[in-house]
């Protein structure tokens, strides 16, 4: 029996087993093989080669469009950035990976639009596996919707996690240190639900005999199978839903209540006309929120402060020396301590050093050692 057949009767098996605390630790185990057969499977097609993209990653960010195809990435790219994307009413108009540059609130945002993803796209059809890994890469998924097609985001975000992509959600607390001896050791915070049977049983699935083991935080037998593999990427989303233009008055109830079918706020996709270039101040914004960046003004010795084009960073990596690293040149090795005026700050000119927190629109001097 081949890998591919195997990996459909175990996924049959599960199907067919009820879940239940008596049948917690077989699916664990079950989905744990599944996993393992997965993997050595995309490793026996990786192996063949063929043809991938390859985009330099340039910018303060990168924002992948994904949509299936003829639903107006290209179109859209082309009315946010410089970008000259070929633009047709036919499927498969982008046979490759086409970047453009968002500018905005003085940041630069690489925007890419990618081919139209197809169904079973990562298990290769129309070369998906390709497709996704590029969007593996990038910091931000827009899912691109056609106002007229709100089920395709389903299959969307299939595609993706079939990927190894994990949207909206955090790596699960998983530490393993393997040990020369003494089997596995679990330990497990209250708030964990997943006996220490199913742990050990997925563990040994993948190999471990001898390590010690901690989960914080519940976690389901998928997720503590994606942080044993640790190969997954976990991305925000946000969903522009396009055409918008096209709908009747009439129409916008139905519209609302398909996205709402879907697990979608209409309150929170921002409606747009990629054609029309309506709605993409708000898909701006959008982006720009989702990335989670922010501006810092940099008060320049003898120049003043320079409101033109700030340093942009994210948040998460908004410290003083994080700035100092993306500044480079010789600031790091000199500093001696910032002065900074804003919303971080607790008056003006507040000295502050490496591990203070910048926040948007904090004016910054950096004091240096000559």
């Amino acid at each position: 029996m081949g890998l591919e057949e195997e990996i459909e009767d175990l996924r049959e098996e599960i199907s067919n087993t009820p879940y239940n605390k008596s049948t917690e630790q077989h699916i664990g185990r079950l989905k744990a093989k599944l996993a393992e057969k997965k993997e050595k499977l995309e490793r026996q097609a990786s192996s063949g080669g063929g043809q991938g993209y390859a985009v330099e990653k340039t910018g303060d960010a990168t924002v992948g469009l994904v949509g299936f195809p003829s639903v107006g990435k290209s179109t859209l790219l082309n009315a946010l950035t410089n970008a000259e994307s070929e633009v047709g009413a036919y499927e498969f108009t982008t046979l490759d990976v086409n970047p453009g540059m968002l500018k905005y609130n003085g940041a630069n945002i690489q925007m890419l639009d990618v081919p139209g993803l197809i169904e079973g796209a990562a298990g290769g059809r129309g070369g998906g596996q390709e497709v996704l890994s590029v969007v593996r890469t990038t910091d931000l998924v827009v899912f691109m919707l056609s106002v007229f097609e709100i089920q395709q985001y389903d299959r969307l975000r299939e595609e993706l996690y079939a990927n190894k992509v994990r949207l909206d959600t955090s790596p699960p607390n998983l530490s393993i240190s393997k040990t020369g001896k003494g089997g596995l050791r679990v330990t497990t915070t209250d708030d964990v639900e997943l006996d220490e049977g199913t742990i050990k049983s997925v563990l040994r699935e993948h190999g471990y005999v001898n390590a010690d083991v901690t989960v914080r935080g519940d976690c389901t037998i998928d997720e503590l199978i994606d942080g044993i593999q640790d190969n997954r990427v976990y991305l925000p989303s946000i969903v522009a839903v396009n055409k918008a233009d096209l709908i009747d008055k009439d129409y916008l109830p139905t519209v609302k209540e398909n996205l709402r079918d879907h697990g979608l706020d209409p309150d929170e996709v921002v409606f747009i006309s990629a054609e029309e270039e309506r709605g993409l101040d708000a898909l701006k914004e959008k982006i720009w929120d989702a990335l989670g960046m922010i501006r810092i003004y940099m008060d320049k010795p003898g120049r003043g402060v320079d409101y033109e084009e700030p340093l942009v960073l994210r948040e998460g990596e908004n410290t003083v020396d994080d700035a100092l690293r993306k500044l480079g040149g010789t600031l790091d090795e000199r500093f001696r301590f910032a002065r900074v005026t804003g919303p971080s700050a607790k008056h003006d000119e507040q000295q502050v050093g490496r591990d203070h927190e910048l926040q948007d629109e904090d004016v910054m001097r950096v004091v240096a050692r000559r």
